[in-house]
């Protein structure tokens, strides 16, 4: 019988396999916009998938750790960072969050997207909290998060509909209660929803809302 990680690792590589592999792929607009200002360092990805995030920043600089549970994805991943010659500053790591969590504390720590709709539950918030504790002194925590979804988004890829991706999809209340965040500590840059327009693979229109959070813990914290 499969352990818990045995069963988070299937199901991520299952869906990247699934996935046309077609090269890095684009950052994520939130990491681009709260970051590009940001003086390089040490940034730590959770979540990278196939490497666009990690290799947006060790572009302009950064040493980075991107950390995914498939194997799947790392391998392009890798494969991506070493094609753009940029694997000399990722560290690729596979983990299972809700076991093992990277090591060190970083100047920027960066969960995009973190939703699994096989998460059990209290998980993804455990998750967040070693996030925000990762951050070193005068570092930054970026969480962005789904809180609505398309009307044409569909629950699940097909086979996995047991489990409706919306079940995962927090309130921004929670998300902010998730990192345990100790008053004093942080300084908050920003802390809102974010509305944009999206398009289905067939070009149905929709509307979609991001929660998108980002604090610095301050030099004495």
């Amino acid at each position: 019988m499969k352990d818990e990680t045995e069963v988070t690792r299937d199901f991520w590589d299952k869906l990247y396999a699934g996935f046309v592999v077609g090269g890095e792929g684009n950052p994520n607009r939130y990491l681009v916009s709260e970051a590009e200002d940001l003086m390089p360092g040490i940034a730590l990805d959770l979540g990278c998938a196939q490497g666009a995030d990690a290799l947006w920043l060790a572009r302009r600089g950064w040493e980075v750790t991107a950390v995914d549970v498939s194997e799947v994805a790392l391998e392009r991943a890798r494969e991506n960072a070493a094609e753009a010659e940029l694997a000399d500053r990722i560290t690729f790591e596979q983990h299972d969050l809700a076991v093992s969590f990277p090591a060190g504390r970083f100047d920027l720590v960066s969960a995009q997207f973190l939703h699994s709709p096989i998460a059990g539950p209290g998980e993804r918030g455990r998750i967040l909290r070693r996030a925000a504790e990762a951050v070193a002194p005068g570092g930054h925590l970026l969480v962005v998060s789904h809180q609505s979804v398309p009307a044409w988004h569909p629950a699940m890829p097909e086979g996995l509909t047991e489990h409706p991706l919306t079940l995962t999809v927090p309130t921004p209340e929670k998300n902010i209660a998730a990192l345990h965040l100790v008053d004093g500590e942080w300084d908050t840059i920003r802390a809102e929803t974010v509305t944009i327009e999206v398009a289905s693979p067939t070009g149905e229109p929709g509307i979609r809302e991001d929660h998108l959070l980002h604090y610095q813990r301050k030099t004495g914290a």
